[in-house]
């Protein structure tokens, strides 16, 4: 079990003897029906961002290394629907998937049962909330070194009224010292059992969440509060769906860094790569990166191989090029694209027919073509959008417009090919140097631009990573030093990169 004894200044109790849990153990809590939302089966179920809600939430505590088991508590019914998504997903941390009770108390009963009577951290989540990050799981379990009890929430950026029966205001609290409650809330497993113990002999016992419970009949408990954040939504309204489906869609992913040179060249040695646009700019840049660490790389490109990403036939024989040197593909690359700004209705239908093919059939004719050569050796598709997908822009309709269709593309494409193991991901650079930008802006001042450089080192990262289906944003760090791997002659001296 992975955890961090760290504490903050805040005075801490004091205990009796040190905390020592057998295990960390999360439990999800899915038995809503979703009858708010007006479906027929439970919100849980409900899929955003191409997997059901579940799916997501229990990918976060399945990838936190704190966490050493997950329980799920699911609604009644439909325990084999969340079954199968977790023999799916391959979630190997799922012990126990149980039906929950009629009501949330009566869960968290039914999920003490099931945890045990050891001395464990516990972490109640809401299974409709699939935004929780990796840091507030991290800073709930560390909390429970120091504290019985910890909950998550975030500051009240409204004004919170208190009515009669009436719906006349009768209080204003003061909205400094209100917070909005999140999940999870986490506990020490004998103070949470204790307070449910407490609650059995009060006739009136109801509490809408477990640290209202600790609060009610363990007073002298204190409860500690970690900040939360406003993505860690609950998803509990029709609103809320498309709400947390944006927020998947703008979700930044962050690929693990290697520690040096050597350890890129043991994890590129053998692969074969093939870069689409591979010469100039980013393209370039990764091809020579890519080669400098024992890969095999083939860069394409209309000006030096003239192949045309559009084509069918050119990248057919682009990738059995590839292919019949190296006996493999691992990494196939897609930077080739271009930029012609104007009105759209001043556009004329060469240029409007160009951008549209090279910058999106392109990397789907790619992404068609380099299938069968990834499903061989589960390997990834790596496809380049920019800051316009977010917003389409004046002037720059049908880019913008390509560009976001790249990330509906990688996302759509990393679902459908996930039973293959391919992996697809999609980079999306601030403004970066690149010979497409010159021509298009004339020059720039250096101090203003991302360099190509550094965006080819980060799409390494993600090439050799395990992520899919995600868009990972890469930005200029003004006044920060290069980020350079350790131990390596870099070229990203250029200008430094934050990845995230």
């Amino acid at each position: 079990m992975t955890q961090d004894h760290t504490t903050g200044p805040d005075a801490a109790p004091e205990n009796p003897a040190p905390w020592r849990p057998s295990r960390t153990v999360a439990v999800v809590l899915a038995g809503g029906t979703g009858t708010r939302l007006g479906l027929g089966i439970p919100k849980q179920l409900l899929k955003i961002a191409g997997k059901p809600i579940i799916e997501h939430t229990l990918a976060v505590f399945e990838a936190a290394p704190e966490i050493d088991e997950i329980i799920v508590l699911m609604a009644p019914g439909h325990v084999a629907d969340a079954q199968q998504i977790v023999e799916k997903a391959g979630f190997r941390k799922v012990t126990k998937v149980i039906e929950g009770g009629d009501t949330r108390n009566a869960t968290t009963r039914i999920a003490l049962d099931a945890v045990g009577e050891e001395d464990c951290n516990i972490l109640f989540h809401d299974a409709v909330r699939p935004l929780v990050s990796s840091r507030i799981v991290r800073e709930c379990v560390n909390a429970l070194w120091t504290y019985c009890a910890v909950d998550v929430a975030i500051p009240s950026a409204d004004t919170i009224i208190q009515v009669d029966e009436n719906d006349c205001i009768t209080d204003i609290p003061v909205r400094s010292s209100l917070r909005r409650g999140q999940t999870p809330q986490a506990f020490r497993s004998g103070t949470i059992r204790e307070a449910y113990r407490h609650a059995e002999g009060d006739p009136n016992f109801a509490a809408t969440d477990d640290c209202g419970v600790v609060l009610r009949y363990l007073p002298d408990t204190p409860i500690k509060v970690i900040d939360g954040s406003d993505e860690n939504i609950k998803v509990t309204h029709p609103v809320d769906v498309h709400l947390a489906d944006k927020l998947f869609q703008l979700a930044a992913a962050q690929p693990p860094r290697l520690a040096d040179h050597r350890s890129y060249r043991e994890e590129l040695t053998g692969r074969t790569m093939v870069v689409f646009g591979g010469s100039y700019g980013i393209g370039h840049d990764l091809a020579e990166l890519a080669s400098r660490y024992g890969a095999q790389v083939f860069p394409f490109s209309r000006s030096s191989t003239g192949t045309h990403v559009e084509r069918p036939e050119d990248v057919e024989a682009a990738l059995k090029t590839a292919f019949e040197a190296t006996g493999r593909i691992d990494h196939v690359v897609v930077t080739a694209g271009i930029l012609e700004r104007g009105a759209l209705a001043e556009m004329d239908e060469e240029t409007m027919d160009r951008l549209l093919q090279v910058n999106f059939v392109g990397p789907v004719t790619v992404a068609r073509q380099a299938l069968p050569y990834l499903q061989q050796t589960k390997g990834q598709l790596l496809l380049y959008t920019s800051s316009s997908y977010t917003r389409g822009r004046a002037r720059y309709a049908l880019y913008s417009a390509t560009k976001a269709a790249l990330v509906n593309l990688t996302q759509a494409l990393a679902d459908e090919w996930a039973e293959d193991g391919v992996r697809v991901n999609c980079i999306n650079p601030e403004r970066t140097a690149t010979p497409m930008r010159t021509r298009a802006f004339g020059e720039e001042p250096e101090h203003t631009l991302l360099s190509a450089e550094a965006v080819a080192q980060a799409s390494l990262d993600v090439l050799i990573s395990e992520l899919t289906g995600q868009v990972i944003d890469v930005r200029r760090a003004p006044g920060e030093p290069a980020q350079a791997v350790p131990g390596q002659a870099t070229p990203t001296e250029a200008a430094p990169a934050v990845v995230g």
